[in-house]
């Protein structure tokens, strides 16, 4: 049966990727009909009844307590995001939801200072769509040097970082490991949902990105809950080769989070980083001889 809430889609999800053998249950050789833990085997695993599990599951019953949650948690063997995420949506299915636009998101003035003065380090600023609201030079020429550097300060036409690697073609070939690089990025988002449920233009990038690329679907069908504070990338930039960034997400709150990426001292990660600053700088203001000298320099 069709999950009808996102608790019991999330529910039935986790609970068919887990394998009996992953918790303990005996199966005696059976043969089973479906991959994954039975409705009953969770429910006793979790200490629920399972026709109690069963109406979860079915979107039946939203009255799920924080310690019902938590033994589920426990029995999925869900980490600490994806037990937040398991709270967030069951708090959201008690409510009734209003589909809204939240306000504009903005950096404050001192964020864009910060960005200035990490000139030799690759900074963005995120919303929580992943909407980039701010980039300092260096920040722009890592991640989307193919770009208007001037786009992010004009809202009707800021890149998004979730379709840039899943719809443009210049950033996925920037990650060696593109594939780890798209679930983090639906992971974090996936995050985002669980705790905003009304937001609608989440909801319509979700279904975008859905209808665009085959990939995010699976990925976004597969409930994957990923929180992103801190990934190492293998990248291959246009302009200087190939460099291995620890990207790191600094966060304040609710609000806009910094992402910076940093290499290893005395690396040849760190040499091609100090090239593609020294580009930056002869650049100038313009992005477009950054662009030029890239494809001059390949050939």
């Amino acid at each position: 049966m069709t999950a009808k809430s996102p608790l019991g889609d999330f529910l039935h999800t986790r609970r068919s990727q887990l394998r009996p053998e992953d918790v303990g249950v005996a199966t005696y050789g059976e043969r089973r009909r479906v991959p994954g833990l039975r409705r009953e085997e969770l429910a006793l695993l979790a200490g629920v009844s399972a026709s109690y599990y069963t109406r979860l599951e079915q979107g039946e019953s939203l009255s799920a307590s924080a310690e019902v949650l938590d033994a589920l948690a426990g029995a999925l063997l869900m980490d600490e995001s994806e037990r937040r995420y398991l709270h967030d949506v069951a708090a959201a299915g008690r409510q009734r939801i209003r589909g809204q636009r939240p306000a504009p998101e903005r950096v404050s003035e001192p964020t864009r200072q910060l960005l200035d003065v990490m000139g030799d380090v690759p900074a963005l600023v995120l919303g929580r769509r992943s909407d980039v609201l701010a980039w300092n030079r260096l920040g722009h020429a890592l991640f989307a040097g193919h770009l208007d550097p001037g786009s992010p300060d004009r809202p009707g036409e800021r890149p998004n970082m979730a379709r840039l690697v899943f719809l443009d073609s210049h950033v996925r070939e920037l990650y060696a490991d593109w594939p780890d690089k798209a679930r983090a990025v639906v992971g974090s988002l996936r995050l985002v949902a669980g705790r905003n449920p009304e937001d609608t233009a989440l909801h319509a990038l979700v279904g975008e990105l859905s209808a665009k690329s085959g990939e995010f679907a699976a990925m976004w069908a597969d409930h994957r809950i990923k929180a992103c504070g801190v990934a190492t990338y293998q990248m291959r930039h246009p302009l200087v080769g190939s460099l291995t960034v620890t990207q790191q997400t600094l966060s304040n709150g609710p609000g806009p989070a910094v992402v910076v990426a940093t290499t290893a001292p005395d690396s040849s990660s760190r040499a091609a980083l100090a090239l593609l600053t020294q580009a930056v700088a002869r650049s100038g203001a313009s992005a477009e001889p950054l662009r030029t000298r890239s494809r001059v320099n390949q050939g």
